[in-house]
């Protein structure tokens, strides 16, 4: 038995941030553009344009910055949401671990009885 769950931020029924915007703000990082992190990410520019700027939106806080040679970098406030959010998994994965610990002994016994 596992207990799976899966994290995002919403506001309004509309995805503020979650796994996907994650590995694409990992993916620039790591790839220092858009359009190498599109690559590595096997989707086109244009949607990863699209999230990139519809996150922004939605959060009210710029994740990217241009530098001098054109490289895409996150800002502080992109690195800061990145690391909130691995310690909002974190945390959360501790609570289902706990949860797990807690029914795996009742959910033995009544397999056990069949």
């Amino acid at each position: 038995m596992d207990i799976k769950f899966k994290i995002w931020l919403e506001k309004d029924g509309r995805v503020l941030f979650g796994h996907g915007r994650e590995e694409l703000l990992r993916a620039i990082e790591a790839c220092d553009s858009l359009s190498g992190a599109a690559k590595k990410l096997n989707m086109s520019y244009r949607a990863a344009w699209g999230r990139l700027k519809a996150s922004e939106d939605r959060l009210g806080i710029q994740l990217v910055t241009r530098s001098r040679g054109k490289n895409m970098l996150l800002t502080p406030e992109a690195k800061n949401l990145l690391e909130q959010f691995d310690l909002l998994e974190k945390e959360t994965a501790e609570i289902m671990e706990a949860a797990y610990r807690k029914l795996s002994p009742i959910i033995d016994q009544s397999q056990q009885k069949k």
